[in-house]
């Protein structure tokens, strides 16, 4: 079991309705949880199954240099990316109209 971070931003109700059988909401959109492995790439599939436009990041415990890992889906500046074994967070770069 590890400690398990959802945090979502625009899902459907729906979506929010499943999180909330695995995991406690804790403030609007974020929800938290001690769960399995199992279960939280049980959970992941709900999320994509589910979350059709909305961003959600889900972050959990691990046995890894920085002390977790995390996925995300959706649109968002905010990309994971793999830098000599460790994941970090690039940005993508601010869309401007260039008329």
């Amino acid at each position: 079991m590890s400690m398990l971070v959802v945090v979502t931003e625009t899902i459907p109700p729906r979506l929010r309705g499943r999180l909330a059988v695995w995991l406690l909401e804790i403030r609007a959109g974020v929800y938290v949880g001690d769960v399995s492995r199992r279960v939280r790439e049980m959970i992941w599939e709900q999320v994509l199954e589910l979350a059709e436009e909305g961003n959600v990041v889900m972050s959990w415990a691990t046995n890894t240099e920085s002390g977790f890992d995390f996925v995300t889906y959706g649109e968002n500046r905010r990309i994971p990316i793999d830098h000599e074994g460790m994941r970090l967070v690039q940005f993508y770069p601010l869309e401007t109209d260039e008329n």
